[in-house]
């Protein structure tokens, strides 16, 4: 009897092993190319009076040293305002502001989006002051929105 309720309990955790709640990095399907995509979040990022740091292009920097990559490219942009509440909660937390999207495409021609969950940071950076866990919700929302609307036609 043991043996099969140990079974069966083994089963639930490797059912929930699959699960995307609670994933350190979420990734939305774009519809759009990696360049599409990327002007689309930039003015998102604009309209909605965001910072917008720097666009870093990956592949453009591994063509510099005469290597290939697949396009990809790396939007950081933020709310000051809030990353600066965070970090006065724990200031490791400017290891993972401001915040960043990550656009790539695979070896099949799909384009994805990709970012660290913010709930991942409650976590590694040991918050629990309840302003900054609200802030950090308001984060992962904002950063699921952007990359659902950059990634649509």
């Amino acid at each position: 009897m043991h043996k099969l309720l140990f079974i069966i309990f083994m089963g639930f955790v490797l059912l929930g092993c699959d699960s995307k709640k609670g994933a350190f990095i979420n990734t939305v399907k774009s519809q759009n190319d990696v360049p599409t995509a990327v002007a689309k979040l930039e003015k998102l990022i604009k309209a909605q009076g965001l910072t917008h740091f720097q666009t870093i292009d990956h592949q453009a920097n591994a063509k510099a040293v005469k290597l290939d990559l697949k396009p990809q490219t790396l939007v950081v942009f933020g709310n000051p305002k809030m990353g600066t509440i965070l970090m006065k909660c724990n200031s490791s937390m400017g290891l993972d502001l401001p915040l960043r999207l990550l656009f790539t495409t695979n070896y099949e021609g799909y384009t994805t989006i990709s970012y660290t969950n913010p709930e991942y940071w409650s976590l590694k950076h040991n918050i629990k002051d309840k302003n900054c866990l609200s802030i950090i919700n308001k984060a992962k929302m904002a950063l699921q929105h952007l990359a659902e609307e950059a990634g649509k036609k």
